[in-house]
């Protein structure tokens, strides 16, 4: 059985991705055939002379997503993907949110387009950028084309300890900070930290199933430790010996749920007595819009072994690629150990870092933060509004008053994804959020469907005449 390579080409990706995406798309094309053997790590990084780190990342998303899989003792293989797989692209694959890759990138362009996670970048702060961007390139350059600190860069991470505190109430110093340019890459190694820590990860119901997929990727058993839409259930998590609890107090996904003070505080006291440790989601965790954000449950008890997840996805732009985990002092030594075993690098741009750093530094960035989340509060009540004018009739708009998007529960007939088809056809995008729930059998039963509809990247002045025209498409399902 022959040992096959990939060659990959010039990209602005990280070299992970690059690697991921050349991989795939050889598979999914028919040039690696399945239960052909791929080369091991250390021959695949020697023969495209990059470092092992960016090709064991991009195996374990592809073993993730079933392309490839490794058998014991002998090597990493191509899976069998079913008969019908050929019949579509990549770019058509449909996701569990009833959106396509396709529609996730610019290939494909919506009149009406309510992404649920899209930016208003009309309103990125482009001319600083620019301005700190070449000033950073000016002046260290050639100090940043060389390898840097592996956990990010100490300027940043001296001024992101300092904003978290003040914005988040997270309480940490730069030290416990790890910068990567991507979440499934810090996840990743965060798994492999807290492998002898639980077999399982426990985690709410709904949920973003990054972590939960990130962790059953290395092994781990995922259970949920609540009921749909309800709070942690200690007493699961008491019952299943699980030591790891997955969380986004601030902000549940995607009802927006916030975690009450009872609760967080039952959670940390669990933490406290079983040694076990929460991971708090955070991402985003700026933007609410009414009163102020809700503090980080990292600050409420700074001891404790609570791993703090964010980035600035969301906050300014995913093409910056800098994302970060704050580890409680009990993962520090741990962490560095792991790193000296696997070798990796800072993943991150360290002059985009660098650029970040000035941006915080110079008063530029909280600046930003403070005008988004008055233009996202203006979006969110415009959408909450034509939602309820358009559909109060037969449903409800659940506003969370946080994030990207709003709920648009309504009484249908069709089943969620021939909705979110119908709407597709009329030019508009939305997604299913039943598709975030453990049991989606149950959600497609119900007579009330959930539509996330995203106000994030769509003009203010489309909002409106937007959801006119998804009511009208959407006529023949409903039950007024």
């Amino acid at each position: 059985m022959k040992n096959s390579t990939v060659s990959i080409p010039f990209s602005k990706s990280p070299v992970y991705l690059t690697v991921y995406e050349a991989i795939k798309q050889d598979i999914v094309g028919g040039r690696l055939y399945a239960n052909e053997r791929l080369p091991s790590i250390r021959e695949q990084a020697r023969q495209l002379c990059v470092s092992t780190t960016p090709v064991e990342t991009a195996y374990q998303q592809l073993m993730a997503e079933g392309f490839i899989e490794s058998r014991p003792r002998q090597g990493y293989y191509v899976a069998t993907l079913p008969d019908s797989y050929s019949r579509f692209t990549m770019s058509a694959s449909k996701t569990e949110s009833g959106l396509s890759e396709k529609d996730c990138s610019t290939a494909e362009t919506y009149a009406y387009d309510f992404h649920l996670a899209k930016n208003d970048f009309a309103s990125f702060p482009v001319s600083h950028w620019k301005r700190l961007l070449m000033q950073t390139l000016r002046e260290e350059y050639e100090e940043l084309l060389f390898y840097g600190d592996p956990q990010g860069e100490a300027g940043l991470r001296e001024e992101l300890a300092a904003y978290l505190y003040r914005i988040r109430g997270v309480v940490c110093r730069k030290e416990q900070i790890v910068i990567g340019a991507e979440q499934h890459l810090l996840l990743h190694y965060l798994a492999i930290l807290l492998k002898g820590i639980s077999p399982a990860v426990a985690v709410e119901d709904p949920c973003y199933p990054l972590i939960a997929r990130t962790f059953q990727a290395e092994g781990f058993a995922v259970l949920t430790a609540t009921e749909a839409d309800k709070g942690i259930d200690i007493s699961r998590l008491l019952q299943s010996s699980v030591r790891i609890v997955a969380v986004a107090p601030s902000h549940q996904f995607p009802g927006g749920r916030v975690m009450p003070i009872n609760e967080r505080m039952e959670l940390l006291k669990w933490a406290k007595e079983q040694e076990g440790y929460i991971i708090e989601d955070d991402y985003g965790g700026e933007l609410r819009y009414v009163g102020q954000p809700v503090p980080a449950l990292q600050g409420l008890a700074p001891d404790a072994n609570v791993i703090y997840v964010g980035g600035f996805s969301q906050i300014l732009a995913p093409d910056i690629c800098i994302h970060y985990l704050v580890l409680p002092e009990s993962l520090l030594a741990p962490y560095q150990q792991l790193r000296r075993r696997l070798l990796f690098e800072q993943s991150s741009s360290r002059v985009y870092q660098r650029t970040l750093e000035k941006l915080m530094k110079q008063g530029y960035f909280e600046k930003h933060v403070r005008k988004m989340r008055s233009l996202y509060r203006r979006k969110n009540q415009e959408l909450a509004e034509a939602l309820q004018i358009q559909f109060h009739d037969c449903g409800d708009v659940l506003n969370p008053h946080a994030g990207f998007h709003l709920i648009l529960s309504l009484r249908a007939t069709a089943s969620e994804q021939e909705m979110i088809q119908a709407a597709k056809s009329g030019g508009i995008r939305v997604a299913s959020a039943s598709a975030f729930y453990a049991d989606q059998a149950a959600c497609e039963r119900r007579k009330r469907k959930r539509f996330m509809i995203g106000f994030g990247g769509i003009a203010g002045q489309r909002i409106e005449e937007g959801a006119a025209q998804l009511r009208q498409i959407w006529e023949p399902y409903l039950q007024v």
